[in-house]
């Protein structure tokens, strides 16, 4: 399967500072390092300049400057466009953006590219008109002003990105990586995403829907994680899991688990498990040829049609349009490893050609 081209753009001269060395890094590294291995072809990242090509662009904070070989033209006839963080005079003081970086966005959505932003690069997908009506978001110290300026669009603070199908925004910082491997989970699969998020040892997942900012409710003093009791639990989804084992587990009474886990990653300790139960199915449809019972049995989901309702309601589409439309190229054995990579919530959208395969999850906020 090719990914396809992915047009990056960088804003320079306009003025001031403009462009973020950490939200531009995030899809250099995800989309613009070859990674034949995992598959092949791999995404053809290119790094579109608001500015003239082959100039240097204006420093960032840090004093680096940037050459780039593409231009804004460039966004039309790429597969997917993605906007990092705009300058903060554009955010704060609410000056404008290039006239003709938004209409290059506008044209970019009109030849088909899947639009996307990171922090606050929300800012110009809402100034180009393509965020209304839809639910997005941006880093939560910036929302009330995307709100503010921009009412036609559903403003969600409290989620780390939003998958409207062809239009994806995420929060601020490392949120626009959790947003980048959900490109690539949808993209290639959740096997490949998993890989790629070990080699940059990262999670390999966090659904959108948990929230930006977890104000922590358990004493920093405390020195006891719960990261042993997930890693277990982990290896034991094919068992009847409740919380009361993993609070027997975890030396805690289930009311303490459930605070702590609700804190630590926003979901119930029900929801976790569920997530979990999902996304080792997932990893089984993808990379091997088990019977859909079998896989049920393995994940915990129990029966065939268990799995099924399960992924019908989380993910959208059956198990076997899931593997279908991500084709095992590896053999397996029983020894391969199986990564954990949970199921975001909602369901994805059903506009797309009969020919193309199903999307993956499109992450919504906390339904708990």
């Amino acid at each position: 399967m090719n990914p396809g081209s992915v047009a990056l753009v960088v804003t320079e001269d306009i003025g001031f500072p403009s462009w973020d060395l950490y939200e531009l890094s995030i899809p250099c590294t995800v989309f613009g390092k070859p990674q034949p291995d995992l598959a092949d072809p791999w995404y053809d990242l290119r790094l579109c300049s608001t500015g003239e090509r082959q100039q240097d662009s204006s420093p960032t904070e840090s004093g680096l400057s940037l050459r780039t070989r593409y231009g804004l033209d460039d966004l039309v006839g790429a597969d997917t466009v993605i906007v990092p963080s705009v300058p903060d005079p554009c955010v704060d003081e609410g000056r404008p953006l290039p006239q003709e970086l938004i209409t290059a966005l506008r044209h970019a959505y009109d030849a088909g590219a899947r639009m996307v932003s990171l922090c606050t690069g929300a800012f110009a997908l809402a100034e180009a008109g393509l965020l209304d009506g839809r639910r997005a978001t941006a880093h939560w110290m910036h929302t009330a002003q995307l709100a503010e300026r921009y009412p036609k669009v559903q403003v969600d603070d409290s989620v780390l990105y939003v998958d409207d199908g062809d239009v994806l925004t995420s929060a601020g910082l490392t949120a626009g990586l959790d947003l980048c491997l959900h490109l690539v989970r949808r993209d290639l699969g959740a096997h490949v995403a998993n890989q790629l998020a070990r080699r940059m040892v990262v999670p390999a997942h966090r659904p959108g829907g948990q929230a930006q900012f977890i104000d922590l409710s358990v004493p920093t003093t405390d020195d006891g994680s719960l990261g042993p009791v997930l890693d277990w639990a982990r290896t034991h989804l094919d068992q009847p899991l409740t919380v009361e084992d993993l609070a027997q587990r975890a030396a805690m009474s289930p009311r303490t688990l459930y605070r702590r886990l609700q804190a630590a990653t926003g979901t119930t300790p029900l929801q976790w498990l569920l997530n979990q139960r999902l996304g080792r199915a997932q990893s089984l449809l993808e990379s091997t040829d088990l019977p859909i019972e079998k896989i049920g049995e393995l994940s915990g989901l129990g029966t065939a049609n268990n799995l099924r309702h399960h992924f019908l309601k989380q993910i959208g589409v059956s198990p076997s349009n899931y593997r279908r439309a991500f084709p095992r190229t590896t053999p397996w054995s029983a020894s391969s490893p199986l990564e954990s990579q949970p199921g975001g919530e909602g369901r994805q959208r059903m506009d797309r050609g009969a020919s193309d395969p199903p999307v993956m999850p499109r992450a919504t906020g906390p339904k708990d």
